[in-house]
């Protein structure tokens, strides 16, 4: 029999990690009921805004928080790699603050990182696997629920990408978060490739965020959105250059929305749009957002 010590000692190792293995066993791929109807904002949408030592017309990824609730009344934090002067956990933790202090919750964090994690390059794949890893480790500190690797242009090798997600999807789920597919890179010519690289990684070990503006044309556009939005748990809602009274030509905003709506998504709605100008990016803003509240509140009265 074990002593009490030992029993103890024995206990300290082997439940945390067979805590750690059921959560990696069980990556949370269905969609959040307290997201419903939650609106937010992609922090790269404000990129040029955005220095780790501003100007007078920038501000700090800290002070975001601020901008996201009290400047354009959003909730949801939908951050980028690209935005953060370092993933050092004392800094993440200051930024968790702000987040919380005005009453807004992170749920995504893009890892932007120019790394190849199925590269033929075995140093370059343990490379972009440590990057990657140390995004995890913020947006755990973050109180994210998912991350999203960097597709690249080029299609990957299938099967180094597999055995990277794998490893990938195994490190975020033992602390309890998701790795996220997003149509960007090599999947945006193609409708159907979101949907068939997560059924090919396994449909219940990764989430999907479609982005309605990155798809290379609007023949790919609308079918894509048909086939991803049924398994959405979340949306990167694009808009790119609008007119002065709102007018988008690129794509059918509205018609994006009702794809999403149809297919019983309900949020977060995390809106992409920026500008050079930092007035005129947040007009934008503000105008996608009451844009979606109204088709929002329109759909609720029907």
């Amino acid at each position: 029999m074990l002593s009490r010590r030992r029993f103890l000692e024995v206990s300290a190792v082997s439940v945390p990690t067979l805590l750690a293995e059921t959560n990696a066993a069980t990556p949370q791929t269905k969609r959040i009921p307290e997201l419903a109807g939650k609106l937010g904002l992609v922090s790269a949408s404000l990129t040029p805004h955005i220095a780790a030592k501003p100007n007078a017309d920038q501000f700090t990824l800290l002070e975001f928080p601020k901008i996201l609730r009290n400047g354009l009344d959003l909730e949801v934090a939908d951050l980028n790699t690209m935005n953060f002067p370092t993933l050092a956990p004392d800094y993440v933790e200051k930024l968790r603050k702000e987040i919380d202090d005005v009453g807004c919750v992170a749920t995504n964090l893009k890892m932007n990182q120019r790394v190849d994690m199925a590269s033929a390059d075995e140093s370059e794949r343990a490379e972009a696997m440590r990057q990657y890893k140390e995004s995890v480790d913020a947006a755990k500190i973050l109180g994210c629920r998912w991350v999203r690797p960097l597709p690249r242009a080029e299609a990957p090798n299938r099967d180094r990408l597999s055995a990277a997600m794998d490893e990938l999807i195994d490190y975020a789920g033992e602390r309890g978060i998701t790795v996220l597919i997003e149509n960007f890179g090599w999947m945006m010519s193609d409708p159907d490739s979101v949907i068939e690289l997560a059924d090919a990684i396994g449909a219940t070990r990764v989430a999907i965020g479609p982005d309605t503006g990155n798809w290379t044309s609007n023949e790919v556009r609308y079918p894509g959105l048909e086939k991803t939005f049924p398994r959405a748990v979340t949306c990167d809602f694009k808009a790119k250059v609008l007119g002065e009274n709102g007018e988008h030509e690129a794509y059918n905003l509205n018609r994006c929305f009702e794809i999403g709506w149809n297919a019983g998504f309900r949020g977060p709605w995390c809106i992409e749009h920026g500008h050079a100008d930092h007035a005129t990016a947040l007009r934008g803003i503000a105008f996608v957002r009451d844009s979606l509240r109204r088709w929002i509140a329109e759909k609720q009265r029907a």
